[in-house]
């Protein structure tokens, strides 16, 4: 296969097919240079064209609830209090520094996730 851009659905699956085909090669040939740089040109298409945003906080959180068996109650023990982990979760009160901080620390949610902007439920 001659490597060129990725500019089409065409060429995307064409490289596909080529990734396919050369997986298992033996490192340090030039089949591997191939495969590595076709990998890298599917990875920039997918980027360009399926980029997926980042979750907003408080989607982490309830994924992070539900993955974990975590309830409301988990969240107020964190935060401090019942009413304020409701309206976290109803995205009706922002996440405060403080808040983000013991959720980092204690549930290991990345505090760049934690800190980005997100819509709050209008009253």
């Amino acid at each position: 296969m001659r490597i060129k851009p990725i500019r089409s659905e065409a060429d995307y699956d064409a490289a596909l097919s080529e990734i396919d085909r050369l997986m298992g090669v033996a490192p340090g040939t030039p089949e591997s240079d191939t495969l590595e740089v076709l990998v890298t040109l599917v990875e920039r298409y997918e980027a360009e064209h399926w980029s997926i945003d980042a979750p907003d906080p408080i989607s982490v959180i309830h994924h992070m609830m539900e993955a974990r068996g975590l309830r409301q109650k988990d969240l107020a023990a964190l935060i401090g209090s019942q009413s304020h982990a409701s309206e976290i979760l109803r995205r009706r009160r922002p996440l405060s520094l403080a808040m983000i901080r013991v959720l980092a620390a204690e549930w290991s949610l990345p505090a760049e996730v934690l800190v980005r902007e997100y819509e709050l439920a209008r009253a």
